[in-house]
């Protein structure tokens, strides 16, 4: 059986408060976008070592780590103890949604391996069941039990869907070679409330979010790497209507009325995606 994890971006990205945990709550709204991986779950052969019951093989872009850690084989250690009589699976995880980049890649492919899990067996769990299964994995992977936009609270678990369409719309993707390690970007924020709330913006008229929709963590990711703030620049050189940041970095995307042309050939050492939402 095979399922392909969608990305997200953030659309607006407020950090509110510090909490007592030393988590931070957040205000925020996904949106999904269709950069795929795809994800394969097979039986696993009788000879392979009796004490692994979920292995895992990753293609295309190189993960750094113990295999077993991967979000995609906790996914599976969680339904296990729940359901025990789960069989042995081999996994194989093809990786299109570039990494470090603020996209939820590895939130979404274990919250479909959730998904791939509930169907193949038939555990019979419901859209909410598997969110508070996925909301044990990271703090964004229940957005991707459904994969619909949503206004995004706390440390963004807490989910309300939202009726945003930006179909028709033409979106590009960049990420540069950067990374953008999540605690470092955190270190140097100052929580706030916005004076406008993104889910208010987003529901304007997307000519109206240049100056409405911001994400908090661009002024210190940007003061530490101009190389990524320069992206969003030009981005806005190339004719986007919106553009911005997603998550905590390094990836930036922009909004545009028509396709945007030469978004490779403009950053031609970095990830770069384009299609119309």
């Amino acid at each position: 059986m095979i399922t392909f994890p969608i990305a997200k971006i953030n659309l607006g990205l407020n950090v509110v408060e510090k909490r007592l945990d030393g988590y931070h709550n957040l205000q925020t709204v996904f949106y999904p976008v269709p950069i795929m991986d795809a994800l394969e779950i097979a039986p696993m052969s009788e000879g392979f070592p009796s004490d692994v019951d979920c292995d895992l093989k990753v293609t295309n872009i190189h993960i750094e780590g113990d295999e077993q850690r991967n979000l995609v084989v906790r996914a599976y250690q969680l339904l296990k103890k729940d359901f025990p009589k789960l069989p042995r699976i081999h996994t194989h995880l093809w990786k299109g949604i570039p990494t470090q980049a603020g996209m939820g890649g590895g939130s979404s492919d274990c919250a479909y391996m959730i998904r791939l899990l509930n169907e193949t067996f038939d555990l019979q769990l419901t859209n909410e069941q598997m969110q508070q299964y996925a909301a044990q994995l990271g703090a964004d992977c229940a957005f991707f039990i459904k994969s619909v936009p949503c206004y995004a609270e706390g440390i963004g678990e807490q989910l309300e869907p939202i009726s945003l369409d930006l179909s028709g719309w033409y979106i590009g993707v960049v990420r540069p070679d950067i990374p953008v390690p999540t605690k470092e970007a955190f270190s140097r924020i100052h929580p706030h409330y916005p004076s406008l709330n993104c889910r208010e913006v987003v529901m304007q008229p997307v000519e109206t979010w240049r100056d409405n929709l911001i994400n908090d963590f661009e002024e210190s990711v940007f003061a530490l790497h101009p190389e990524i703030g320069a992206v969003k620049e030009q981005l806005y050189k190339m004719g986007a209507t919106y553009a911005a940041m997603s998550g905590s970095g390094s990836a930036l995307f922009g909004l545009f009325k028509e396709e945007p042309d030469g978004l490779r050939q403009a950053f031609p050492d970095m990830f770069t995606f384009s299609t119309v939402l």
